[in-house]
């Protein structure tokens, strides 16, 4: 025991509790635990796609808003405003003299989706 406290989750909103995100985390582990070990081929496979979907959703609800606000920022100072513009500039050679600061834009973005979709592709 590190002597802090355990990590506190955030107080139940209008819809009290369960919360979105506890009833994600229960059917998860629902899935993961009990379904995984009373099945087996397809459906055992299909519960865990279902559980490890689930946890792409539980740590995108927790990174919240944050993760969208930088790299909308980071888009800016490139001087475009959505990942389609980002890549037409590329396309069209509007950023070939930004490089550097494109792939930084770039590598930030897919470090932020997998720190969603698998964090432990980045670890």
């Amino acid at each position: 025991m590190t002597g802090e406290p355990p990590p506190s989750r955030p107080e139940p909103g209008l819809h009290g509790r369960p919360t979105a995100v506890e009833l994600i985390e229960a059917v998860r582990e629902f899935l993961a635990g009990d379904v995984v070990a009373a099945t087996e081929g397809r459906v055992k496979f299909h519960a865990r796609v279902a559980a490890n979907a689930l946890a792409m959703v539980e740590r995108e609800l927790a990174a919240g808003e944050g993760p969208a606000l930088e790299h909308r920022h980071r888009l800016e100072t490139l001087g475009v405003h959505s990942d389609g513009e980002l890549a037409a500039a590329i396309r069209d050679g509007h950023l070939d003299d930004r490089w550097d600061e494109v792939v930084k834009v770039v590598e930030a973005a897919v470090r932020a989706r997998l720190d969603v979709a698998n964090p432990r592709y980045c670890g």
